[in-house]
C-alpha cells in the first residue's frame, strides 16, 4: 500500500521554532514531526510514502524519515501547486492501483489507518475524508430563548465534524484531483454533489503544528504518552 504525503508548507507562522526546517521535519519530542506519522502508516502496511515536498528539499525528507520500514520517494515541486496539485502530482509517482492514503505532513493523529483504508473499500465511495471535532477556544454561554443565562460550558466540544486533512482517495478521487489549487474547493464538493464521498469519524488525537503554541502543545503531549515515539529505526 501507498500513501501520499503533503510537506510544501513554508513553516511560517513557526517562525525561528522551526530552526531553518521544512515543518513536517521540525522536531517534536526528539523526533521529526512527520515520523509519528510514516511510523503509523508502516504500522498498517503502507510500503511506499511518496512526498510532495518543495523543490531542493528531496534528500532532507530522504535522510530524516528513511529506515522506519517505507520507502520514501520526495517529489520536489518547482512552484507552489496548492495542496490538490500537489497531491496530483505526488499521486502521478505512484507504481500500484487501488486506495491510497493521503495526509498532511504536519499533523499528530493516532487514527487507525488500516481500518480507514478497510471502511473505505467497503462503501465503494470515490473517497473517504477522516473527520474530526474540535473544542471552542472559549467558554460558551447557554443563552435562552429570553435572554436568560442558565449557565456557561468551559471550552466544549463543539457539535460540528471538521475536515482533518486525511483522506483515502479512489482511481476516480486521484483522477479529478486539480493540476493547481485546492481539492477542497473542487474535487471534493463535486463527489459529495454525486454522493461519492463519505466520513470517517474519529475521535482520538488531532493535533496540527501551525505555530510556536502548538509546538509546545505537540511536545507536551508526546512526551506525556510514551505510547507515541516512533520505533527504533532498522
Amino acid at each position: 500500500m501507498e500513501a501520499l504525503l503533503l510537506a510544501g508548507g513554508t513553516a511560517e507562522r513557526l517562525g525561528e521554532a522551526a530552526q531553518g526546517l521544512p515543518k513536517p521535519l521540525v522536531p517534536v519530542a526528539g523526533y521529526p514531526l512527520a515520523e509519528y506519522t510514516v511510523a503509523r502508516l508502516v504500522a498498517a502496511g503502507v510500503t511506499r510514502v511518496i512526498v510532495a515536498c518543495r523543490a531542493g528539499q528531496e534528500e532532507a525528507f530522504v535522510n530524516a524519515l528513511g529506515g522506519l520500514g517505507a520507502e520514501i520517494e520526495p517529489v520536489g515541486e518547482k512552484e507552489p501547486l496548492g495542496r490538490g496539485g500537489g497531491l496530483r502530482f505526488a499521486a502521478s509517482r505512484r507504481r500500484e492501483e487501488g486506495a491510497v492514503l493521503a495526509l498532511n505532513g504536519d499533523e499528530l493523529l493516532d487514527i487507525d489507518f488500516a481500518e480507514l483504508v478497510r471502511e473505505h473499500d467497503r462503501s465503494g465511495a470515490a473517497a473517504t475524508i477522516v473527520v474530526t471535532q474540535v473544542r471552542s477556544p472559549f467558554g460558551v454561554v447557554d443563552l435562552q430563548d429570553d435572554g436568560t443565562i442558565a449557565g456557561f460550558r468551559e471550552a466544549p466540544l463543539l457539535a460540528d465534524w471538521v475536515n482533518s486533512g486525511v483522506y483515502a482517495l479512489s482511481e476516480e478521487a486521484l483522477a479529478r484531483l486539480p493540476e493547481r489549487g485546492d481539492h477542497e474547493h473542487s474535487t471534493f464538493p463535486e463527489l459529495a454533489h454525486e454522493g461519492k464521498l463519505r466520513g470517517h469519524r474519529h475521535e482520538g488525537v488531532w493535533l496540527t503544528v501551525n505555530t510556536p503554541k502548538d509546538l509546545r502543545v505537540a511536545d507536551e503531549y508526546v512526551l506525556e504518552h510514551p505510547g507515541w515515539p516512533p520505533a527504533a529505526r532498522g
